[in-house]
């Protein structure tokens, strides 16, 4: 997307044709847009996550598995949103191996505030 642009379409298949990258990367970036920063995921098994500065977003395209985070563990498929707040540690476990996601960083380093 351009600086000109003020809206887009990001397209499944034009992020998958950047996957691997070079370095055998498992995610593309789609979109950076002041704070907000959205990527293609298709990890591969152990998907190690680290605590994030940003609150984070995972919509789940398809695949399914179970996400860790604070002493709970839930399952997840196709058609799920994962919300995991800044500095929370969490990690992806049991994934099958057609596992892909949009992933969204947005807001302020150390997250939002709740209401």
């Amino acid at each position: 997307m351009s600086k000109s642009d003020r809206s887009c379409v990001m397209r499944l298949a034009d992020g998958q044709a950047h996957i691997p990258g070079p370095a055998g990367e498992r995610a593309v970036m789609v979109l950076r847009r002041g704070p907000l920063d959205v990527a293609l995921s298709l990890p591969q098994r152990p998907s190690q996550q680290t605590p994030h500065a940003q609150d984070e977003l995972y919509f789940i395209i398809r695949g399914r598995g179970f996400l860790l985070h604070d002493s709970k563990r839930d399952s997840f498929e196709s058609g799920d949103i994962l919300f995991v707040a800044a500095g929370t540690e969490h990690q992806f476990e049991g994934t099958s191996d057609d596992l892909a996601l949009w992933r969204v960083f947005y807001g302020p380093h150390g997250g939002e505030v709740p209401a």
